[in-house]
């Protein structure tokens, strides 16, 4: 049994009440802790026998001081002999010791150790009698377990023994060993049950299905032998993940959603928590769940978040690829499905907030997904068709990169204007689909495939990116009025129109399906260009009203509200923030009642000068790559 010395003051007289019959020497606390004392050359200890290993300190219950005659004789007698006086029929273990009445207050009352589980607590005179017959009859049983001690008078004194009982110092259930994470955790736990295993299996079915990061064999069995192995910061993050899809659950959708805002602060809090303590793979893991999270609220939070995710997954050497590395295969496809999850996140983010992408192409020589990679060897056709998905979300991944890279390049040469590698690029990503996915993602077939939806839509904003930097590029060596031009427009628009028509056409099950948060984006640059070109391609009010880009504009405004108002769809919310008034204010214009007294109105002008006449009438606008043409 481990002992613990904890050194009193050298001032303290300690006095053994062995004199006195019957009297209970020592303090017994519960499950067998106990406590005696030793003396050493330097200071009094107190030892604490106990089977824990937890080292605690212990305070020294007093006396009232009080005056009495032979005072000065008991000061005298030295603390060996008081020792040899303990009565030899106790235990040492239960030898109370008791400091002197004259000696100054322990230090030990200041002290803050919150690991102490007990405290005494003083039993009031009405049951004291009572509780101290118990006590004497208890002291005979070496072997029973007393949770109160009485202290008696010193010799002398009329005054009555005072009784105190151990009492637990900290409420029921709570834990003072938990890490902040921890503490987030069990906060969400607590919110969420009875239904946190419901939300692990509308993870696993919705989200992990078509964008893979977790082996879900692994992690069940995890989170079912051992769950506090799994780490805090990824557990919130799957939790505040999931609540997104709660309505799509037969069991959640008959229950009240908790407030996912709220269980989404506390799981950021864990992963920055985690970061901070202890960044590893599952805090990366962490942190690509609460990239990939809706709504989204927070675009620099998140850019911060991916920076670290990235930096910390060079530093695990995760931009190698392990496949020729000897380790167990799980570990293989662990590493490289972090790494694609990150490169996604990456780019995507990048169009998204108009900044730069983080990864380097020539920086990684991780290999592209296969089927078996993603869902092993012998799975069903449906994990295979949804890997499929997957696995071209990579690469039309790798073909935006190239888009990327030309937008945010500083040096404007005779090359910046060749944009053919791009649409090579794009189309030999078409060309390497398999028939079903192709079908998918140019006619907006099968949508009912996880992720399908998606990837339509990520196709349609590569190409709406594609024809924007062909336009600026034209822009460049045509005049404004050239045939070309225009054709670039109408191109541009008609890529627009295929957006609105897929957001028409989704149904509930398509919106409750897994969509990447840059989605929402999506459709605010949709909207952006299309007003650009109703102000650059119209030179009169009556013409901007009635132009086809305006009103392209306000029907995908429209079919965005209505899901929102019927299915609560999230992703529409940033354009029609930023854009609902905007259309509405330039719709309501009213040109005069006689065309030709209209003056000629050049807005391809104020489109283009350095203050455009959007960002004068509607500063609030977001279009994140409005400042790289």
């Amino acid at each position: 049994m481990p002992k613990t010395q904890v050194p009193l003051p050298v001032r303290g007289i300690f006095h053994l009440l062995s004199d006195v019959p019957g009297t209970p020497h020592g303090l017994h606390l519960s499950h067998g802790v106990s406590f005696k004392f030793s003396n050493s050359s330097a200071s009094e200890t107190i030892s604490i026998s106990d089977n824990s290993t937890i080292e605690q300190p212990v305070s020294v219950v007093e006396s009232a001081p009080t005056s009495v005659p032979n005072s000065s004789s008991r000061n005298t007698t030295s603390h060996e002999n008081q020792v040899s006086n303990a009565s030899p029929t106790l235990p040492r273990s239960t030898e109370w010791v008791q400091q002197n009445a004259q000696s100054e207050e322990s230090p030990l009352a200041l002290g803050s150790n919150d690991e102490q589980p007990h405290n005494l607590h003083i039993v009031g005179p009405a049951v004291t009698s009572d509780n101290q017959v118990l006590s004497d009859y208890l002291s005979s049983m070496p072997s029973a377990s007393r949770g109160s001690r009485i202290i008696r008078p010193a010799i002398g004194n009329r005054s009555r023994p005072v009784l105190f009982t151990a009492v637990q110092k900290r409420p029921v259930g709570l834990d003072s060993n938990l890490s902040f994470a921890e503490e987030r955790l069990q906060l969400i736990e607590k919110i969420l049950e009875p239904f946190t295993s419901d939300l692990i299996d509308v993870y696993f079915h919705k989200t992990n299905s078509c964008f893979p990061l977790l082996d879900e064999g692994h992690f069940r069995k995890q989170y079912r032998e051992n769950k506090s192995a799994i780490s805090p910061a990824l557990l919130s993050g799957l939790y505040a993940h999931s609540i997104t899809f709660w309505n799509s659950s037969p069991i959640l959708s008959r229950h009240r959603c908790p407030d996912g805002r709220f269980i989404w602060n506390l799981a950021t809090e864990a992963a920055y928590s985690q970061i901070h303590r202890s960044p590893g793979i599952s805090t990366i893991e962490a942190l690509i769940l609460n990239i990939g999270g809706r709504e989204v609220t927070s675009l620099i939070g998140n850019g911060v978040l991916l920076a670290s995710s990235v930096a910390m997954a060079h530093s695990l050497g995760l931009n190698h690829s392990p496949i020729s590395w000897e380790i167990p295969q799980s570990e293989k496809n662990l590493r490289m499905k972090i790494w694609w999850a990150l490169l996604i996140h990456d780019k995507w983010l990048s169009l998204s907030h108009g900044t730069p992408p983080l990864i380097s192409p020539t920086l990684n020589d991780v290999p592209q997904p296969f089927v078996q990679d993603i869902c092993g060897e012998g799975s069903s056709s449906e994990k295979a068709l949804n890997a499929s998905v997957y696995i071209a979300l990579v690469r039309l991944t790798e073909v935006l990169d190239l888009h990327l890279r030309h937008v945010h390049q500083f040096s404007l040469s005779d090359e910046t204007t060749d944009t053919t590698h791009l649409e090579l690029a794009l189309n030999n990503w078409i060309e390497t689909l398999s028939d079903g996915i192709r079908r998918v993602v140019i006619r907006g077939n099968n949508l009912k495939i996880p992720g399908a939806a998606n990837l339509r839509l990520s196709y349609l904003t590569v190409r709406l990116l594609l024809q924007r930097i062909e336009l600026e590029a034209e822009k460049r060596v045509r005049d404004t009025g050239d045939s070309r031009l225009l054709n670039r427009y109408m191109q541009a628009r008609r890529t627009a129109e295929d957006i609105l028509i897929l957001t028409q056409e989704l149904q509930p099950e398509h919106l409750a399906d897994c969509w990447l948060p840059s989605s929402a984006f999506a459709f605010s640059t949709t909207v952006s260009f299309l007003l650009r070109c109703a102000l650059e391609t119209e030179n009169s009010t009556a013409g901007l009203v009635q132009s086809s880009s305006l009103k392209i504009a306000s029907d995908l405004l429209s079919a965005l509200r209505e899901h929102k108002e019927k299915h609560a769809w999230d992703l529409g919310d940033i354009c029609l923030a930023q854009h609902a008034d905007v259309v509405e204010k330039l719709r309501a214009m009213t040109p005069p009642e006689d065309p030709s007294a209209e003056e000629v109105l050049d807005f391809s002008s104020f489109a283009m000068a350095e203050s455009s006449y959007l960002d004068q009438l509607f500063p609030s606008l977001w279009d994140p790559l409005q400042n790289v043409w």
